[in-house]
């Protein structure tokens, strides 16, 4: 990313085994973090494993190190519960964008890089890092943290293209 920054398109796949926050299910959504970036996802109405397949694009500066993601029930009279958080750290990302440019790839796919999980990211298995047809692509599944069960698949596409989108990046 060294002088250029990209877009990052983030797919939030689905959720499995999520906590019940409800009397018997939960309403969960998921609040994606990018640096001063913030998004979200629909709801899912009574479901404790939803299927989101939603895309969040945002633009990627060179300092990003961290994705967070947050997931809550969604309340209608009260605040929203937290239903657990996870952590991507970008540096495998980062490295394969480097790793890319250096090997002057350009077209086919080229895997570049395996991240395996640790305690600065909150991943329940290996990951690739992988370059695809100028896209660098990472699928990954998240164990939640601070709650008692719950996961998050997710696949990142980073391009060097940047995306100048004001309207996606919302407070939440």
């Amino acid at each position: 990313m060294e002088g250029e920054p990209g877009t990052l398109r983030v797919q939030i796949v689905r959720g499995r085994r999520l906590a019940i926050r409800d009397f018997k299910s939960s309403d969960p959504y998921v609040v994606v973090r990018l640096g001063n970036q913030t998004q979200k996802t629909k709801v899912i109405n009574s479901c404790l494993n939803p299927v989101w397949n939603e895309e969040l694009v945002f633009a990627m500066p060179e300092a990003a190190r961290v994705l967070q993601l947050e997931v809550f029930d969604r309340d209608r009279f009260k605040h929203d519960d937290k239903m657990g958080r996870g952590d991507v750290d970008l540096q495998g990302l980062v490295s394969g964008i480097r790793l890319s440019r250096a090997l002057r790839l350009s077209k086919g796919e080229t895997q570049l890089r395996k991240v395996a999980p640790n305690g600065e990211n909150s991943l329940m298995a290996e990951s690739f890092v992988v370059f695809v047809d100028g896209e660098i692509v990472q699928n990954l599944r998240l164990k939640l943290r601070d709650v008692e069960s719950g996961e998050i698949e997710l696949s990142l596409r980073w391009s060097p293209n940047p995306v100048y989108a004001p309207a996606m990046a919302t407070s939440v």
